[in-house]
């Protein structure tokens, strides 16, 4: 049996980690002891890791609660059912690599179109960008075509 600072420094998190996810119901200590001590077994350990493990993969926490229930109970569930939630998964995360990607691309724009000079801000390329609804930055740094980015 392991108390909470135990099974936390085991599992190199917080204990505020463990609280926090008994408070969410995805793990709950074993039992208390007479002086209200969490205590946890290793099958305790195991979830602890099971959720840390899923939390780096990206796992939300109502999507680790889902797969914790199809972990207690494998006979109930198809290995489809885990590999769809897996592949769901994966198109967020490829959607957001997209949006991250046109972030990227727009702020080197951005970047590229100022000439971070010691200047006042009156006419910064970036903030007049901003400002506007052109998608297009005007650019000031030599080397760009024609004013645009």
């Amino acid at each position: 049996m392991y108390r909470i600072g135990e099974l936390a420094g085991m599992c190199e998190v917080k204990a505020d980690t463990l609280r926090f996810y008994e408070k969410h119901g995805l793990l709950a200590p074993s039992m208390r002891t007479d002086s209200g001590y969490r205590m946890y077994t290793e099958q305790d350990a195991n979830r602890l890791r099971f959720i840390l493990r899923a939390k780096e993969v990206g796992f939300t926490l109502s999507e680790i609660t889902e797969l914790l229930s199809i972990e207690l109970n494998k006979s109930e569930w198809a290995c489809a059912d885990v590999k769809g939630m897996v592949d769901d998964k994966l198109a967020q995360v490829e959607e957001r690599i997209a949006q991250l990607n046109v972030f990227k691309t727009t702020l080197q724009a951005l970047s590229r179109a100022c000439c971070g000079g010691p200047e006042s801000a009156e006419h910064c390329s970036i903030l007049e960008a901003l400002e506007s609804s052109l998608t297009e930055v005007r650019c000031e740094e030599p080397g760009c075509e024609h004013g645009k980015q």
